[in-house]
């Protein structure tokens, strides 16, 4: 006998999961589907990182109202999930008078999207707020709403919480085909099949895909590749989010702090045909050095501890895709979601429960609902007290094993309790090979410690899913 569903949600990005936690609310049985062996391993694990403030959205389009709604609802879903977030505010720069009517326009823009806090002003009184800009820039349009957070552990957070209350991961099962039956959209996932009375396509760069399996191929998608340049936390020099003039390749490249402490470069911005193409390119890092460089002269790029790339999903249409599909009224769109896709989930997540709603889809409010869900701890932000006090509770949290980020063994075991399966797994739940050594020393441990909480051969783990193998077998096998 298939699974059967109210709601399968396709796709477990920061989307996805913000709409699972949110239908998750409701007395309804939810499944949350993705072709990949974890949750946030597509745009979701490598973006800017950008809670935005929503100025530069066109007025009256679905995006400039999910990003105003998104950011005004950002600080209760952090607290409630226990998310990292900071409302930092952010700078768009100029250079010279073309710049500074673009500037303009930006104010205005956002004025009609009814953004608060923003405030036009000229390149001194900018450098007075974040001294690390360059003495060219001229004007700058400081918005005081925008601010940081972690793309991966907002989407973590959600599908935890989602999970709690009642939602079902159906991870390494990707979607190969879709039909209607009566009142049924069945779905081929993972080898089986999956029935379900409403889908919900949040897809990212594959949405288009999906949307086509049940007739509707009213829109595509195109990949845009986005690099970065991470730096190591000693050269950290700016506490606010660094824009410059947007083109229509995007919002242009940033330097920007994180909520861990360090700092990047980054996105380029190159429109790609491979979706699956997460290459750094020679002459993405040359852009990135060029023009991070303008706007913070003295940013220390020797001390780039890793580069990356994410791919974003661009729509044909020109504006997120959120809507019951015309062509089959039971498959609802969260489709072509670029930025700000990260600030706007918790707006989106809203909308489409109202959709649902208004589609047939009886909602009643669970009683027993919790919206919380407990980070796990992070001892290295504990005092000496509350160190003490985890590791009588758990010795394996007095066991050190990312040194660079302080993490413990005891920390990676709940990540593994939690759902990490692969290298990057426990990476993403715990910052396990993110410090400056970028795994080189503390991977054999994660992997020892995975091999034997899983309960798996060392040969069978990856580094994140599918084949990506991280060992063969010993010397004399080979």
């Amino acid at each position: 006998m298939s699974r059967q569903y109210d709601v399968a949600i396709v796709g477990a990005g920061v989307v996805g999961c913000a709409i699972a936690r949110q239908l998750s609310r409701y007395d309804l049985r939810i499944a949350l589907i993705d072709a990949a062996e974890d949750v946030a391993m597509g745009a979701s694990r490598a973006n800017s990182a950008i809670v935005h403030a929503g100025y530069d959205c066109p007025p009256g389009s679905i995006e400039a109202r999910m990003n105003v709604i998104g950011n005004a609802l950002y600080r209760q879903w952090a607290d409630e999930l226990e998310v990292p977030f900071k409302r930092c505010g952010s700078f768009v720069i100029g250079f010279g008078p073309e710049d500074e009517k673009v500037l303009s326009d930006l104010y205005d823009r956002g004025v009609k999207n009814g953004v608060p806090g923003m405030t036009l002003m000229p390149g001194c009184e900018a450098r007075a707020m974040e001294p690390a800009l360059s003495k060219d820039v001229t004007m700058a349009l400081f918005a005081a709403t925008a601010g940081i957070t972690c793309p991966y552990q907002m989407t973590i957070a959600c599908a935890e919480n989602a999970r709690e209350n009642g939602a079902e991961w159906l991870m390494n099962h990707p979607v190969t085909a879709m039909r209607r039956e009566g009142d049924t959209i069945v779905i081929t996932a993972g080898g089986e099949e999956i029935e379900a009375r409403y889908v919900v396509n949040a897809a990212g760069v594959f949405s288009d895909e999906v949307s086509r399996m049940l007739g509707d191929d009213s829109f595509t998608v195109r990949p845009r590749k986005g690099e970065y340049m991470l730096l190591d936390r000693k050269s950290t020099c700016v506490e606010t989010v660094i824009f410059q003039t947007p083109s229509k390749l995007g919002k242009g490249i940033l330097v920007s702090p994180t909520v861990d402490g360090n700092m990047f470069a980054g996105p380029t911005a190159v429109d790609m045909t491979d979706k699956r193409d997460t290459s750094v390119t020679p002459e993405g890092i040359a852009q990135l050095t060029a023009m991070s460089k303008k706007s913070v002269p003295g940013i220390d790029l020797r001390s780039v501890i890793t580069s990356f790339a994410g791919v974003r999903a661009q729509p044909s249409t020109g504006d997120f895709i959120i809507g019951a599909s015309k062509v089959e009224p039971r498959l609802i769109q969260a489709a072509g979601i670029c930025s700000p896709g990260l600030t706007s989930a918790p707006a989106i997540a809203g909308e489409i429960a109202r959709i649902l709603r208004v589609s047939g889809l009886s909602m009643v409010e669970k009683a027993g609902f919790n919206p919380h869900r407990s980070a796990i701890p992070e001892f290295r932000n504990l005092n000496g007290e509350q160190r003490a006090a985890l590791i009588e509770k758990d010795a394996r949290y007095g066991r050190v094993i990312c040194r660079c980020e302080t993490i413990t063994e005891g920390e990676i075991v709940e990540a593994i309790r939690r759902g990490a399966r692969s290298l990057d797994g426990v990476k993403r739940r715990t910052r396990a090979g993110m410090g400056r050594c970028q795994g080189g020393f503390c991977s054999p441990r994660v992997m020892e410690i995975l091999s034997r909480e899983l309960n798996v051969p060392m040969t069978e783990l990856t580094k994140f899913g599918g084949e990506s193998k991280l060992l063969v077998g010993k010397l004399k096998e080979v």
